[in-house]
């Protein structure tokens, strides 16, 4: 069954909620962590007594995405559904919690982390985190929903199509990411924000949370369901499986941008 998925919730300071995955080797996640992440997001958003939610990652990356193993060894569709339908509900979690989350991350963030850092409400990002989505090197589809809302269009466009990656530096360029700062620091940084956000009153916390969603230019959770139809469709055509298999394989890798590791750094495939 693969290592198991421990998402665990603990309360580090006044009205702020820690939410922290850890599934080594490289935290991604197969069907059931995806749920599990979302019912932990949405029970520390439903607490009255929190005021901001910090969503972090042990080991060495924050996010790989979904286990691909998962699906590989798994007959029929049902795995793809499953990861489907749990993605759409983490990354929903996410954006629909009732109080601001703060994604703290750290190394790799690919795929469903894309989709998890880009329906946050603000990011602090360690000096070594890179951010992709290698989505088309994996016969998949989706998170472009996300990834829209780190980057210009163009540029958005141009790392899904290449499955390049982006720093953490550029994206506090882009003004997406809200701090950088040594690996060491990261979780104290995240707090630091979140017990910022927290000292505000709660109540209003909350009906800030909903205006600001409400006046969002893009219904993140249709346009998301939108994309997976397409992941499905590559599934469907034979595509997906294709690709899937040389996954792992020694095929060449992206570099990243500016110098960054490609989207497919990570050379250790998720278990």
């Amino acid at each position: 069954m693969g290592v198991s998925t421990a998402v665990t919730l603990s309360r580090p300071g006044d009205g702020i909620a820690l939410v922290t995955v850890d599934r080594p080797p490289v935290n991604a996640l197969p069907v059931q962590g995806w749920f599990d992440l979302a019912d932990a997001l949405r029970a520390a958003g439903r607490d009255p007594g929190t005021r901001c939610v910090v969503l972090a990652a042990a080991g060495r990356g924050f996010n790989a995405g979904v286990d691909i193993k998962e699906l590989r060894r798994t007959p029929g569709h049902g795995a793809l559904l499953g990861v489907n339908r749990g993605c759409h509900a983490a990354f929903g979690a996410v954006y629909d919690c009732e109080v601001p989350v703060v994604a703290a991350v750290q190394g790799h963030c690919l795929g469903g982390g894309i989709g998890l850092v880009g329906n946050a409400d603000a990011i602090v990002a360690s000096e070594d985190a890179t951010f992709g989505l290698p989505e088309l090197d994996r016969g998949a589809l989706g998170a472009a929903t996300h990834l829209a809302r780190l980057v210009p269009p163009h540029l958005m466009r141009t790392l899904y199509y290449t499955s390049r990656t982006v720093t953490a530096a550029e994206l506090h360029r882009h003004g997406s990411v809200w701090e950088v700062v040594p690996r060491d620091a990261l979780l104290a940084a995240a707090l630091r924000l979140a017990g910022e956000i927290a000292a505000k009153d709660g109540y209003l916390l909350r009906l800030a949370k909903a205006a600001i969603n409400g006046i969002d230019p893009v219904d993140v959770h249709r346009s998301y369901r939108f994309e997976q139809g397409f992941t499905f469709e590559a599934s469907l055509s034979g595509v997906a499986d294709r690709l899937r298999d040389t996954f792992g394989n020694g095929a060449p890798r992206p570099e990243g941008r500016s110098g960054a590791e490609g989207a497919n750094a990570s050379s250790e495939e998720p278990s």
